[in-house]
């Protein structure tokens, strides 16, 4: 299985995307929109914010979908 390393970033607040690469050894917990500086945290049940707002989940995820990401 491919992992996809890259993933788009949606905000809620404003709409507005990016595309980041994402780690693969630490989950991300905070991101920040570049347009209206919000901080966004993952949503309840998910563990970071590529797999609340990304195009993909993150890499962890992407491993093992049973898997609780980090």
């Amino acid at each position: 299985m491919e992992i996809i390393l890259e993933s788009t970033i949606s905000c809620p607040e404003c709409g507005h995307q990016k595309d980041e690469t994402m780690p693969t050894d630490a989950c991300q917990y905070f991101y920040e929109c570049e347009n209206c500086h919000q901080v966004l945290k993952p949503k309840a049940g998910d563990c970071c914010v590529y797999c609340s707002y990304g195009s993909a989940p993150c890499p962890p995820v992407q491993l093992d979908s049973d898997q609780a990401c980090c």
